[in-house]
């Protein structure tokens, strides 16, 4: 018997993911402060805030069931989280362009009622084309980018400024799916 998955989000992007690899998750967003501390690194960062989210539904989860939560953040120069406003994206992408940063994603799976817990992460390193101003404003004139770390969606719109990258697709998504099913496994 297939044991119940709680996913600790209300990401189109994982829920989707889930369905697509033959899993129906519970889904119970988890509500967290975010807050970071100081000076943590960005591999931490994810895990630190995946670990949180998980921790955040453990009580109200059934025994047995296995909660995942994930974290995604966008790194140049410091850790670049969902944008703020207009604004806060347009400096994002301006960052970003004709340059390379790296996505990392935090994952955490808890066992509820148990005491198995795994904490991982992976990264990407994606190169950004030389896209003008005017192409960043008509990107934020879509809805697409104020809910995602770094202010873009690869597999959006902004797709078409991706030049290439190193490392997992998935992972920029924002789920890395190979990392989580070899993961997955350990807790059947």
């Amino acid at each position: 018997m297939q044991k119940k998955i709680i996913l600790a989000s209300s990401s189109p992007r994982r829920i989707d993911m889930m369905k697509k690899h033959g899993f129906d998750p519970i889904i119970k967003p988890a509500d967290i402060d975010e807050t970071l501390p100081a000076d943590i690194g960005m591999r931490d960062a994810v895990m630190f805030l995946a670990l949180k989210k998980a921790l955040s539904i453990e009580p109200i989860a059934e025994n047995g069931s296995i909660i995942i939560a994930a974290d995604t953040v966008v790194y140049k120069d410091g850790i670049m989280g969902k944008p703020k406003n207009r604004q806060d994206a347009f400096a994002m992408l301006a960052k970003i362009r004709n340059t390379s940063h790296f996505v990392t994603t935090g994952v955490a799976l808890i066992a509820a009622g148990k005491n198995d817990k795994k904490v991982f992460c992976d990264v990407t390193e994606v190169f950004c084309k030389n896209y003008t101003d005017d192409e960043i404003n008509a990107y934020l004139d879509t809805d697409e980018p104020y809910d995602k770390a770094g202010a873009y969606a690869i597999q959006g719109i902004f797709g078409k400024h991706i030049d290439h990258y190193e490392g997992s697709f998935d992972n920029v998504v924002g789920f890395p799916w190979a990392l989580i099913e070899k993961e997955l496994q350990n807790f059947y």
